[in-house]
């Protein structure tokens, strides 16, 4: 067998593991209320995110180019000590190319934030101090869980919020991180279906009207019990909610000459959110709740009522 001669420095599941430990030293330092070495820790975890994105598809994507001995150590045919990679330009140029929702707004705030960090480190300037936190936050995590989700991982296991002794205030920050994406997300959709010239956007808007979830193909993946529907947060348009059924209560009961009847209110749970009409997608109940989106749903049915066999009294 042939050994793997791939240096750690381009071994995408090295470079990940590192980016989780500056996400958690970035985490630490917000708790101390360090904010300035929070987003200097932050951006560093995001640049090496976004690398091991890169490198799990082929760790040439991540190396200089015009650097030989770079581009033979990611073929894995002989490993060097001097590895050199790419700029944060090119890392996140290259994201735009390869992930679909890794947008132009995205790739140059990204790009904004590796732009301060040089500055933090190489001059006198304190580049993250007239930064406006909410702000930076929000387009922050947004950009994160774009990467996350290309990876198949997401926030929660990254900042290790998944983990069943996570302290409480990981999974405080992880919960904070994702109702940002949200909200970015959110407002991301609003923005590109707003650019549409307003007479497409009524002519997509009211054919949306008369269609149902069944005249769309695959909109769900999730298997769920029913489906219903609500407005987009983004757009205003006829939108859907999948969810699984959590309880019933019987609230009437009659009889007819066919037999016993009931009435029953079947409750469910909203579990995946989709849009036809602008393609925002929430995934989870508390990404639906972000959105102010209602997760719960209820619909009454009826049904002939069924009887337990009777035992001992024959």
């Amino acid at each position: 067998m042939t050994e793997n001669r791939l240096p750690t420095a381009l071994d995408p599941d090295a470079i990940f593991g590192k980016a989780k430990l500056y996400i958690g030293k970035a985490l630490a330092r917000k708790e101390a209320e360090d904010l300035d070495e929070y987003q200097l820790w932050a951006s560093l975890a995001l640049e090496l995110l976004g690398k091991a994105a890169l490198a799990k598809i082929h760790p040439s994507l991540i190396v200089d180019p015009n650097h030989s001995e770079s581009l033979i150590a990611a073929s894995g045919i002989k490993k060097f000590p001097d590895i050199k990679t790419i700029t944060a330009k090119t890392l996140f140029e290259r994201l735009q190319k390869i992930i679909s929702h890794f947008d132009e707004k995205t790739r140059d705030f990204c790009l904004q934030i590796a732009l301060r960090r040089n500055a933090e480190l190489h001059s006198g300037e304190a580049a993250f101090s007239a930064t406006r936190q909410d702000a930076l936050e929000a387009k922050y995590w947004h950009a994160c869980q774009i990467i996350l989700d290309y990876m198949g991982s997401s926030l929660e296991d990254w900042l290790g919020a998944s983990q069943a002794q996570a302290p409480k205030a990981i999974i405080k920050h992880a919960a904070e991180a994702k109702q940002k994406a949200v909200t970015v997300r959110v407002e991301r959709a609003k923005e590109a279906f707003h650019v549409k010239p307003k007479s497409e956007q009524k002519k997509i808007l009211e054919e949306a009207e008369g269609r149902e979830e069944i005249h769309y193909k695959n909109l769900f993946t999730l298997l769920g019990d029913h489906e219903w529907e609500c407005r987009c947060p983004a757009c205003g348009g006829k939108a859907f909610l999948a969810g699984i059924r959590v309880d019933e209560d019987v609230v009437n009961t009659y009889g007819d000459e066919d037999g016993v009847w009931e009435q029953v209110e079947i409750y469910y749970s909203a579990e995946q959110f989709r849009c036809p009409v602008c393609r925002l997608a929430l995934d989870g109940s508390d990404e639906i709740e972000y959105a102010d989106l209602s997760t719960e749903h209820s619909k009454t049915e009826e049904r002939e009522m069924e009887y337990e066999p009777d035992y001992g009294n024959d």
